[in-house]
């Protein structure tokens, strides 16, 4: 299917060929038929794309500082790629979709086959959308006017938080496209409505809509207002204009009444004067995109809806009161749209979006119904006979920033990068020259000549993906954890053992020259091991402190160094117990110290710390045994204190990726024996699992 993407690298936009969605549980698969074209967003991304790296940093200063502190503890050459291969990422346009439904998925009951909905899909011949952000559209809507749905409700839920009543007096900085939808719900909901631009044309449509115009140009502002409210101020402001200064903030405040409402739907400077807040007791607030349900995964990926009699207006019945609007007349759009250009010909609206004075431009795809296609070849290429070929399933940051670059020279074959979306792993197939890219990973399974399939995704489809696989017959590579509970791990096993195939967890830390070396020296004495993961803090709201998704960061991190411990003492653990920071502690803590019991009389200890500096080493391990000790620092450098012959190990940062990654394909190829063995993959697993539970029961978990 074709997709219109931006390439922050280049700064170009692109209609691509990419892989169509499959439709997935809680959603429904939308072929398009409209798509509007949000002026204001989208000239703002694709001039972001377009300028050089000193003005996107001067654009960004958060993220200047994030960078910072990267190169703080991770060095300049890391932080480096990490930065151009962020910029590389290919980002999606569009978020305001009009289409028909072409296939429902599990669990949705308020739509069916050949239903017309808005969504906010994007700019794509197909889209996948979650129920909560899809809407009926009414039958004497036409798909163009339906186009307006979403950029409507983001002035509609402006206005919701304005909370005016009939008779007051709202101002409307800014009369885009936004700014124009705004202005006309507030005359329906019976305000008087003064519209600010400098556009003239803008200024005549909204005065057609009873919107008193102004433009600044031509006098005072805030002069204006208050000529027009006899000298009271206006009772509101809603800022929906992009534009850097700070000026707009500053006018808003001088127009408004004492305890006046100042709301920010737009983009602009926010250098506040508190003398002309706190003189008039203002209230401001910045309103987040379409309304309540808004960048919370449970409402608009998980499809759980806020009770109405509690929360009365989310953004997918924003979405359906836009619809209504339109429906009864109340909200006209038909004058707003400047142009309808068929999907090929985008570039007449992209290609002078910088200057251009449109107001809504649509984009016009063809009806005529075609089936989706999942999995598109990107190039010739032929894998008969050949080992080692591999399909990746997933791919997302750790494929893209570590993955991808570890197996370069390996001698892998690659065949297949599977992605949810297929724009992420299109781009990744590109680069990195594979053959194939799909989002049914069916095509990769039972594809013969795939013999080596890796797991990247989430951490909840890690057990599911490596039981399908097995049975498929494929060797596995799954990132860590194996499971998140003992009903996934057990499926694994007896997957792995009826198969017989190799299943590797991606526990790199053991593949280090570091670890490698300490191994050699330590030999098989009993030991204690220390082990301090000062991890940083993630906060509260990603997706790995879901319980339920990425099964929390003990389970999914600490991992790592349960098995570098497994590994140093050539042992295995037979007993866990975990301590955590707090009154009360939650099983998804990221604060704990772990403790290990070995079968062969060795120790460990876990320390997982999210709450120290970042300036401080993220890893460090100490080892003591028979009168030795040794020291490993961030993977960077190792010491040892009473060893004869060694004394320093230095490496640049290596936590054992490329070595892991190379020795896999290695073995795939040449059938060898696998790299970790499975039961000691199965006991790290059961060692994480049982470190939850003894947080919970107090005591040591035997295993």
């Amino acid at each position: 299917m074709k997709q219109i993407i931006q390439s922050f690298k280049t700064g170009q936009t692109i209609l691509e060929e990419v892989p169509a969605p499959q439709v997935a549980r809680g959603t429904v698969l939308i072929q398009t038929t409209r798509s509007l074209v949000s002026l204001g967003t989208e000239r703002m991304l694709v001039e972001f794309g377009k300028s050089n790296l000193i003005s996107k940093a001067r654009q960004q200063p958060d993220k200047v500082k994030q960078v910072l502190d990267k190169i703080k503890t991770e060095g300049l050459m890391p932080t480096l790629e990490a930065v151009f291969n962020k910029l590389g990422e290919p980002l999606p346009l569009g978020y305001c979709n009009v289409g028909k439904v072409i296939a429902v998925g599990e669990g949705v009951s308020e739509f069916k086959v050949g239903d017309r909905v808005a969504s906010n899909g994007q700019h794509a011949e197909f889209v996948s959308i979650p129920k909560n952000l899809v809407a009926h559209i009414p039958d004497n809507v036409t798909d163009e006017q339906a186009a307006f749905t979403v950029i409507g409700s983001i002035g509609l839920q402006g206005i919701r938080l304005l909370n005016p009543t009939l008779g007051e007096t709202v101002v409307v900085t800014g009369l885009g496209l936004i700014g124009l939808l705004t202005a006309q719900l507030l005359v329906a909901n019976g305000c008087k409505v003064i519209g600010v631009d400098i556009d003239e044309s803008k200024l005549a449509l909204a005065k057609q809509w009873g919107i008193i115009p102004f433009n600044p140009k031509n006098g005072d502002v805030v002069k204006f207002v208050e000529e027009n409210t006899n000298g009271v101020g206006a009772d509101g402001v809603i800022i929906t204009a992009s534009a850097k200064t700070d000026e707009i903030i500053s006018q808003a405040a001088k127009m408004s009444r004492k305890r006046g409402r100042i709301i920010l739907v737009g983009v602009i400077g926010l250098n506040l004067s508190r003398a002309e807040f706190y003189e008039k007791e203002l209230s401001f607030q910045v309103s987040c995109s379409y309304g309540p349900g808004r960048y919370d995964e449970n409402y608009e990926n998980r499809g759980i809806d806020y009770p109405l009699p509690f929360v009365r207006w989310t953004e997918k019945r924003n979405f359906e009161a836009i619809l209504q609007s339109i429906s009864s007349g109340k909200l006209q759009v038909n004058e707003m749209i400047t142009e309808v250009i068929p999907l090929d010909d985008y570039m007449k609206i992209y290609g002078e979006i910088g200057s251009s004075k449109s107001i809504a431009s649509i984009l016009k795809y063809n009806e005529t119904e075609t089936v989706p296609q999942n999995t598109i070849q990107l190039k010739e290429a032929n894998y008969s006979d050949q080992k080692g070929v591999i399909g990746i399933i997933g791919s997302g940051n750790f494929t893209k920033m570590t993955m991808l670059p570890a197996l370069k020279g390996s001698g892998a074959n690659y065949k297949y990068i599977a992605s949810k979306g297929g724009v992420s792993g299109t781009a990744m197939a590109q680069k990195h020259g594979f053959s194939h890219s799909t989002t049914n990973v069916e095509d990769v399974l039972k594809d013969s000549e795939v013999d080596l399939v890796l797991i990247t995704t989430r951490h909840n489809l890690h057990s599911s993906m490596t039981v399908k696989s097995l049975e498929a017959g494929k060797h596995i590579f799954v990132e860590k954890p194996l499971a998140l509970n003992s009903s996934e791990l057990d499926a694994v096993i007896a997957a792995q053992q009826s198969s017989g195939k190799t299943v590797m967890v991606g526990f790199n830390r053991r593949f280090s020259p570091h670890a490698e070396k300490m191994k050699s020296l330590l030999g098989t004495s009993q030991m204690n091991v220390i082990a301090t993961m000062n991890a940083g803090n993630i906060p509260a709201n990603v997706w790995v402190h879901d319980m339920l998704v990425g099964g929390g960061r003990i389970i999914g991190e600490a991992c790592h160094f349960i098995d570098l411990i497994t590994y140093l003492t050539g042992s295995k653990v037979k007993a866990v117990c975990m301590n955590a920071m707090g009154v009360n502690p939650e099983e998804n803590t990221d604060n704990a110290t772990i403790l290990l019991k070995y079968e062969n009389g060795s120790t460990g200890v876990i320390n997982y710390f999210s709450n120290g500096s970042k300036a401080y080493s993220k890893e460090r391990v100490e080892v003591y045994s028979q009168e030795r000790t040794l020291i490993m620092d961030n993977f960077r450098k190792t010491e040892g204190f009473g060893f004869k012959g060694f004394s320093k190990l230095k490496t640049k940062l290596d936590k054992g990726h490329k070595n892991q990654f190379h020795k896999l394909i290695t073995q795939t190829k040449n059938g060898g024996s696998a790299l970790i063995p499975f039961d000691e993959i199965v006991n790290t697993t059961k060692a994480s699992f049982a470190a939850i539970e003894s947080l919970k029961t107090n005591q040591w978990i035997e295993l």
